[in-house]
């Protein structure tokens, strides 16, 4: 079973920095584009960064850029997410996501897979 596990979230003081991980585990990860997502209270879901599965594409919401940086860990099937300069509107939920490449798609696999995510509250 395909499973990602997000950790590293916690209380930051504005302007402070913080690295979330996401371990994934059940399948090969160089198998999975990986992203995170964040959901702040009484919004949306929204997307934030996502890695391409050989790690050679990144991409980011315009909110996040050059605060953010996802990268992928191959040696120990992690993805992480740097943040900083932190402020209020980084308070959120914070998701991981898996999704197979196509061509790595099993039928006993769920295409795509959500953590239950890990919490950032920023404190002015």
């Amino acid at each position: 079973q395909v499973q990602v596990v997000e950790s590293g979230g916690g209380l930051v003081q504005s302007g402070g920095s913080l690295r979330l991980s996401c371990a994934h585990s059940g399948d090969t990860f160089s198998n999975y584009a990986m992203s995170w997502y964040r959901q702040a209270p009484g919004k949306a879901r929204e997307f934030v960064a996502g890695i391409t599965s050989n790690g050679g594409r990144t991409n980011y919401a315009d909110s996040v850029k050059v605060r953010f940086t996802i990268t992928r860990d191959y040696a120990r099937n992690t993805l992480h997410l740097q943040i900083n300069s932190l402020n209020s509107e980084a308070t959120a939920v914070y998701y991981c996501n898996a999704n197979v490449v196509p061509a790595f798609a099993r039928p006993e696999y769920p295409a795509d897979v959500w953590g239950r995510g890990t919490l950032v509250t920023v404190s002015s």
